[in-house]
């Protein structure tokens, strides 16, 4: 991974208390995983913003390398890796993201 895609990626999570990583965007999910991430965050009315790896080769690789995870679409919150689809539906469905959230002074509506 290039010093300039770790900067970037740094950058973002650091600058975006919760930021995406995801193929596509949040307005057209490009991967039934990214879109069910986008989903959840979108029904508990969480702010976010996403990065699509599908137009940087270097970033789809990088931020691969940098969560060491090997899967898209990546969640981090407050600076911190949370996880990918599976990891996020299984902490929305359980309650485990809202507490996360509101740990964290994230501000949502009230989950499922």
């Amino acid at each position: 991974m290039s010093d300039q895609t770790a900067e970037r990626i740094q950058s973002e999570i650091t600058e975006n208390p919760v930021m995406l990583y995801m193929k596509g965007n949040a307005m057209f999910p490009q991967c039934g995983f990214s879109a069910r991430v986008v989903q959840i965050l979108t029904h508990m009315g969480v702010p976010f913003k996403t990065a699509n790896v599908l137009e940087d080769a270097g970033l789809r690789d990088g931020i691969k390398s940098f969560s060491n995870w090997p899967t898209i679409p990546q969640l981090y919150v407050k600076g911190e890796f949370v996880g990918g689809c599976d990891i996020i539906t299984e902490m929305f469905q359980s309650g485990e993201l809202a507490s996360m959230l509101e740990e964290k002074g994230i501000v949502h509506q009230a989950s499922a």
